[in-house]
């Protein structure tokens, strides 16, 4: 099945059964009568309209930036002729020939400068408040103010939330969690003494928690397209963010949405892209996330909590169920625009971050560093150590005028004073002088969505 028809079935069954599952923008010049042109292609979804005067229509005002909205139209559109007919424009007014190959099309706009018209958010507005009226906060009236670019925002194939967040979930204690094999995948996190598994089986349906942990209000995002388990502060500056999954993805990275102005963030970044909050300033603090596995978290810490199965939701919790043949390949389910070719798209890599460093990120193939136990390197002036355990989990922690020459994999480190250490999850620990190294935050991605969210990230391999 082609990528097109694949996407039109998941839309007919989202539209028609209940839902369970699954400033970078150059606005164009030019004054064309853009509301009408906005419903010309909003009238395609309009059995009783005729659809012929929209097309002719479109062939005789042509512009550039109409191409992007035909694309969007055939990408949602359930009528193979209004398709071949918006196909046949595009091939006519562009010159481009991919037929119904909608990632080409996109990959060719994406390409291109910038150029759409100047309400186009209120263009996504209108189409994509026929699957969600929720939607059509996200882009009205929004096109100038967007931070990336607009035409790069894709629909997931869920309204909002549709994947559904566990908002304050039940956990159980380690003992009682007879449904975890050693061998199975949590995400760990500790904050301030709380310990806590969750299961990659569980949140890979979710891919969102919202709760507090050892006081502080927080959200663990995880992004199954791209990999990657963030956990984020939402208390900035006073204000508690309220977090949500919005149904749409940036460069196949899921935008979260905040409850109060339902602006769209991006979540490798933290921080708000469209909505009145983008350019605001406004970015949350990212912590530390140890993907490990299960045998290993519970032996380091017997007190910790685990993610219960009674999530409220009726799901296939087993292990490797969810997005089973995604993750059997290297193809993607959404493209990027560009690639980079030096590790394959879904190889992990460990990836560093630090506010105070916003223009340097770092990405670690976790291949080179189950090579390493003991691996440093520094981002400015912040040099960093990164520990690589017998499981293959990564644990990173600030290494000021320290030096290491030994890690055992577990727990004990030795200095090149012959001092011994301890691992924490917060901190090494000197058990002769007391002095203690603080952990940093970190986690892992696939080196494609890390590379299209930081396209000019180091590599090390």
């Amino acid at each position: 099945m082609s990528s097109l028809n694949l996407f039109k079935f998941l839309l007919s069954f989202v539209l028609l059964a209940p839902l369970t599952l699954l400033s970078c923008t150059k606005v164009s010049d030019r004054q064309a009568p853009e509301i009408e042109v906005i419903d010309h292609f909003i009238s395609f979804f309009d059995q009783a309209s005729d659809h012929q005067v929209a097309l002719d229509y479109l062939r005789a005002h042509w512009q550039d930036s109409y191409a992007i909205m035909a694309v969007e139209v055939i990408y949602l559109n359930q009528d193979p002729l209004v398709t071949s007919e918006l196909l046949g424009i595009l091939s006519e007014k562009t010159g481009q020939r991919f037929a119904g190959s909608i990632n080409e099309w996109y990959q060719w706009i994406w390409h291109q400068e910038p150029f759409i018209v100047d309400n186009y958010g209120d263009f996504k507005s209108k189409l994509y408040e026929k699957i969600d009226p929720k939607f059509s906060k996200y882009f009205l009236g929004r096109t100038s103010s967007a931070k990336i670019r607009l035409d790069e925002v894709q629909w997931g194939g869920v309204r909002q939330d549709g994947i559904p967040p566990l908002r304050n979930p039940k956990m159980i204690l380690a003992d009682a969690a007879n449904f975890m094999e050693d061998d199975h995948i949590v995400f760990g996190i500790e904050v301030n003494g709380d310990y806590r598994a969750y299961p990659k089986r569980i949140l890979a349906w979710h891919e969102m928690f919202v709760d507090e942990v050892g006081g502080v209000p927080l959200v663990g995002v995880y992004c199954t397209l791209c990999g990657t388990m963030i956990l984020y502060d939402t208390e900035v500056n006073g204000v508690k963010y309220q977090m949500g999954t919005s149904g749409f993805l940036y460069r196949s990275n899921k935008l979260m949405y905040d409850k109060a102005t339902q602006s769209l963030w991006n979540t490798l970044w933290g921080e708000p892209v469209i909505g009145p909050l983008a350019g605001q300033g406004i970015q949350l603090p990212h912590r530390s996330v140890v993907t490990t596995t299960w045998g290993e978290w519970k032996g380091r810490h017997p007190q910790t909590s685990v993610l219960s199965l009674d999530t409220g939701h009726s799901r296939n919790y087993d292990e490797g169920v969810a997005y089973e043949q995604y993750f059997a390949t290297d193809r993607l389910m959404f493209e990027v625009p560009f690639h980079d070719k030096r590790l394959m798209n879904k190889e992990e890599v460990l990836a560093l971050r630090f506010p105070e460093y916003p223009q340097e990120q770092l990405a670690i193939a976790t291949s080179f560093l189950n090579k390493r136990s003991l691996y440093t390197d520094s981002i400015d002036t912040l040099k960093f150590i990164v520990l690589t355990d017998r499981t293959g989990a990564n644990r990173v922690y600030k290494l000021g005028n320290q030096a290491f020459k030994n890690f055992d994999q577990d727990r004990t480190l030795v200095d090149s004073k012959d001092e011994i250490w301890t691992l924490y999850e917060d901190k090494l620990y000197n058990n002769n002088t007391g002095e203690s190294l603080a952990r940093l935050p970190y986690h892992r991605a696939f080196w494609f969505g890390w590379h299209a969210a930081f396209p000019n990230t180091r590599l090390v391999k």
